[in-house]
Formats: C-alpha cells, structure tokens, sequence
C-alpha cells in the first residue's frame, strides 16, 4: 500500500470510529431533553434505542463478510453516507415510531464500522499494531466523549433536532469525501499484512477464544451499562455541579470520555512491549472496586470513579485486539473482528435494559455498578486462564 493511501485510510478509520461511537451515544443525552419535551420518562425513551443497539451486534457479522467479499473501503463508504442520513431522518421526526425507526436505522449501519473499518486499519499496519489501534481507539474514545458534549451544546443553542440533523451532515460529507477519493486513486484496499508470527497450536487458540468470549461480553457489558447510565446519574447526583440544561450533563460526560479514553494510547504502549495477559487480566481485577464504589459515590469521588472505569477499558481494548489478532489466522481475522463486535454490541441491548428496568424498579443505578462488579471479577478470574504466551513449535518458521 503506498504511504498516501496508508495515511488516508488511517484518516478515515479514525474519523469512522469517532462518529461510530457518537452516534451511538449522543442519545442517551438527547433523551434528557426528551424526557421534557414528549412529557416521556427516560427509561421508556432509552427503551427505543434498544433494537438499534442490538443490529450494531448481530449485523456486523454481515458487514464484515460483505467487507471481505466486495471492498473495504466501498462498505466505508456506505457506512459514512448511510449513518448520515440516519442521523438527518432522526432530526426530523415527530413521533416515537418514526424515533424508532431512524435509530434502529442508525444501529444498522454503525455495524458496519468495527469489522470492517478496523480490519481494513490492520491490514495497512506492519509495525506497532498496538499504538496504531491505540490511536484509533482514542478517536472512538473522543466520539463518545463529544457526544454529550455536541448534544447538549447543539440542544441547549438550537433544539434536540439539531444534536441529530448536523452530525448527520458532516458524516454525510465525510462519506461523499471518501468515495470521491477511490474514484480518483488515492485510497487503495491494501496489500495485507505480514505474518511473522508462527501459528497458534489449536488448544491455544480454543482456549483463548473461550475466554474471550467470557471477557469480551462483559467488557461490552460494562462499557453500555455504563454508557447508558453516566448521563442520568450525573443528573440526579450532580445537578447543582452541573447546572440547568443539557449542557452541564454533557460536558461532565465529554470529560469523563476524554480524559480516560486517552489512557488508551498507554495501554496501546504498554500491549507492545509486556504481556498482553497481564495488562487484560489487571484492567477488569481494578475495575472490581471502582464498579462498587460508583454505586453510591457522589460530587469529585463521583467524577472521578467514572474516569477511572472508562480507563481501565480504555486502557485494556489494545490488549484485546491484539490477543484476538494473535490467536487468529489472517484468513480468518476479518471473521474473528466480527464475531468480536457481534458479542460487543448485541451485549449492549440487554445493558440498556438491564440500566433502563434497574432505574425503573428503583429510581437510581446503585444495583447496576453493583452488578457490574461482580460481572468484572468473573472476568479477572477466567483471564488467569489465558496462555501467558505463544506456545512456539518446535521448528522455527521463517519470516516472509
């Protein structure tokens, strides 16, 4: 691949991941205006996300074979384009069927973003795969940091539509950029990447994908549980911090976002140089204390414990890609990404519930941080059980 294609697709894996993450976040901020507006309490109005947040799951699989199949950077296209104008059709509804709609439209064709914009990211890396998915993850760190940042600065200067109708615009323009860059040559589908690594022995690689498969559906779990529920809890806990409007809210948000999705550069750092057991395995044991204390912490300790759980998972995503990556022949790596996101995203839909009937039964979140504890130990535990390296044959295989 040459360098001006490299750099471009790094451009426009970085922009998709960010507007992935908006996208799929600026709702939960909206809905608090929502809540006023329709005269509808937030859980119901969290409930229309519900479908949406399933079809980013279970149609990445889809996406990915399409990715695979047809072209990388064609489907980027659609994607860009197609969750731009959902965006638009969501500003300008008036009732909660056509909500409904526009969001389950949005749920779509975000599905399309994780296995195919990252694999498409991989396979122009040769070297520092960590730090370059480190970067990348931080863009999707910003997105869903400026989500409460965009919507409530849009809600509170112009109305709710408009936290919907202009991202929507400038994603749209995205798309239309980057198909005019493949009619002109500038963007290749690149040339794969090198494979210098010996094989994984199959036990390695079923015992690996069955731990993954536990840890990746709680990680999921936590950061859509904590997603849905960090709005309303600042809300209720730091009304007088924040002030009144959507503003206040959706900067609390931005800055929690912001500041502990940056750690995932160090832990894109730390994936490249120490055992990728170790830096997962750490990450969900810190997040034990931190989900607990978050179920009746309040003011700075509040703000606090909130970045600190979005670093650890921030700082532990490097780490995952990686050891998915590891275990997984390059044939298949586009299969293994969206097999990954499927469980991702499709864990978020029971997340949203599970926030949207604890809020209900009692009014606050305590026994979701409570839950979610007990969920990240389960998942410290079972990552003991990871291999603490490649198993090497015993023959070398020589670099290509």
């Amino acid at each position: 691949m040459k360098a001006g294609s490299a750099q471009l697709t790094l451009l426009f894996s970085c922009l998709g991941h960010a507007y992935m993450h908006l996208f799929t976040a600026f709702y939960f901020v909206i809905a608090l205006t929502l809540e006023v507006e329709w005269s509808m309490p937030n859980h119901e109005l969290i409930k229309l996300w519900a479908l949406g947040s399933l079809l980013v799951g279970i149609a990445a699989l889809p996406a990915g074979w399409l990715g695979d199949r047809w072209s990388t950077p064609g489907m980027m296209t659609v994607y860009f384009i197609g969750l731009g104008l959902s965006g638009i059709l969501c500003g300008l509804v008036s009732t909660t069927s056509a909500l409904l709609l526009g969001l389950t439209s949005i749920g779509l064709f975000s599905a399309i973003y994780h296995p195919v914009g990252i694999a498409w990211l991989v396979r122009s890396v040769k070297t520092k795969r960590g730090m370059a998915l480190a970067v990348n993850g931080i863009f999707g760190s910003l997105g869903v940091a400026s989500a409460g940042l965009v919507a409530g600065l849009l809600i509170d200067a112009i109305s709710w539509r408009a936290a919907f109708i202009l991202p929507g615009v400038i994603c749209l323009i995205t798309g239309l950029a980057l198909f005019a860059a493949l009619r002109l040559g500038w963007i290749a589908e690149g040339d794969g990447e090198q494979e210098n690594d010996p094989p994984p022995s199959r036990n390695d690689m079923v015992r690996v994908y069955a731990i993954l498969l536990l840890t990746m559906a709680v990680m999921g779990l936590m950061f859509h549980a904590t997603q849905a529920s960090l709005p309303k809890v600042f809300d209720l806990r730091l009304r007088d911090l924040a002030g009144e409007g959507a503003f206040g809210i959706g900067l609390l948000v931005a800055t929690v976002y912001t500041v502990g999705g940056l750690m995932q550069l160090a832990g894109g750092w730390l994936a490249d140089r120490y055992s990728l057991k170790l830096i997962y395995l750490g990450a969900f044991a810190f997040q034990i204390p931190v989900m607990a204390l978050l179920a009746s912490a309040g003011a700075t300790p509040l703000i606090a414990l909130a970045i600190l759980t979005v670093l650890l998972s921030s700082a532990a995503l490097p780490a995952e890609n990686m050891l998915l990556a590891r275990y997984t022949p390059q044939r298949h790596r586009s299969l293994a990404y969206g097999v990954k996101f499927v469980l991702a995203f499709a864990i978020a839909n029971p997340a949203i519930l599970l926030a949207s009937w604890v809020e209900g039964r009692t009014g606050e979140f305590a026994w979701l941080y409570g839950l979610m504890a007990a969920a990240a130990a389960a998942a410290a535990l079972v990552t003991l059980f990871l291999p603490n390296k490649r198993s090497q044959p015993s023959m070398a295989v020589p670099a290509e």
